[in-house]
């Protein structure tokens, strides 16, 4: 007879991950790697979603890991039918052509909670780097709330979109500063996909590599109210215009004159971040003060959290997404633990209050 010891109930903590992938060598690297982590189970592998699909149902797994590109189906159309029936935690392995960056976006929008991208050159040192992130996103992702996806219906922006107040669209002289992580692309999507095209200048870190950073603008920019793009050195912040700092560079907001501009360059990582929340926070506090509106989405971790407290010591009003409406409630929870955060808001009325709070 088996008995209860710790060993025992330290087994059926284990996160069981499904792996779906049309390689039948990814699927073997994949499931070697991660079994070599004494917290996570590979409880079954799958060529297709059409077998993915029947070991869902039977396996019950806390996470699975999904190939971008696959024949039959891809892994996007695959999230499509799987969230709104059966919401589950999904991580993305992804190419690192344009259409396999394309496609995760596209992920990222309809359900996965976060991504990784396969090795391109160095292939050994490459495939380490990759599984060691592999395990930190799925140690997260099982951590992560997706129920909301449960029957959800898509929608575009353009459906309900908020109308501006005429004072608004008057002010030169305001920024939005948003901050999110795991669960971000989905989140700001709500967010700036709600603003009005005189809304005031919004600049926005998402942790995310580069060449994702401008595909994910570039996506955003097609459905939004607003010109949204990837920030270079020497962009000015202005209504009507959303940045977004690209992989692996800080962003920073600056004066010059009578108008506000960001830099973008290279950096060590800070709060564990490249671009960080941190350093955009930080700028924001110091260069627009009390002009300024800051906003924590989702995310893992607190990067950012100390900056909006000096944000909001510069007379800026700030915001945190709450933990119902959240993929991960890491960030905007150490925003409000720490006092930058005035309040949490329910995702879908952030951008209402944003508004409400400039005009």
């Amino acid at each position: 007879m088996e008995t209860n010891t710790p060993s025992n109930r330290k087994q059926k903590k284990r996160i069981k991950v499904l792996i779906v992938d049309d390689s039948s060598l990814v699927r073997n690297i994949l499931s070697a790697g991660l079994d070599r982590d004494p917290g996570i189970e590979v409880v079954g592998v799958a060529p297709d979603p059409f077998v993915a699909r029947d070991k869902i149902v039977k396996l019950r797994p806390d996470v699975m890991t999904l190939d971008v590109e696959m024949p039959r189906m891809d892994g996007v159309e695959f999230l499509r039918r799987l969230m709104p029936q059966y919401p589950l935690p999904v991580v993305m392995v992804s190419s690192m052509t344009q259409q396999g960056k394309r496609i995760t976006i596209e992920a990222l929008e309809s359900g996965a909670v976060d991504f990784v991208s396969k090795p391109a050159t160095n292939l050994q040192r490459g495939l380490e780097g990759m599984m060691l992130e592999l395990l930190t996103k799925i140690k997260i992702a099982s951590t992560a709330n997706v129920s909301h996806w449960k029957e959800k219906r898509q929608f575009l922006p353009s459906e309900r979109r908020l109308a501006a107040p005429k004072s608004l669209a008057e002010s030169t002289d305001k920024v939005v500063a948003i901050g999110a992580s795991t669960g971000g692309t989905e989140a700001i999507r709500t967010v700036i996909g709600l603003f009005p095209s005189a809304m005031s200048g919004v600049v926005i870190v998402q942790h995310m590599p580069p060449g994702f950073t401008k595909m994910f603008a570039d996506r955003l920019n097609t459905i939004c109210a607003m010109a949204v793009k990837e920030a270079e050195t020497g962009d000015r912040i202005m209504p009507g215009r959303v940045l977004i700092a690209p992989g692996e560079q800080h962003m920073r907001v600056v004066r010059s004159g009578g108008v506000y501009k960001v830099t973008c360059e290279p950096g060590e990582k800070v709060c564990g971040h490249c671009p960080s929340v941190e350093v955009l926070m930080n700028s924001v506090a110091q260069h627009v003060g009390a002009n300024s509106v800051g906003v924590m989405l989702t995310g893992m971790g607190s990067d950012g959290a100390d900056a909006m407290v000096t944000m909001r010591n510069a007379g800026a009003r700030t915001l945190a997404q709450d933990e119902k409406s959240c993929i991960v409630f890491g960030m905007p929870k150490e925003a409000y633990a720490r006092g930058g955060a005035e309040r949490l808001v329910p995702l879908e009325k952030i951008s209402q209050q944003v508004i409400n709070l400039l005009a």
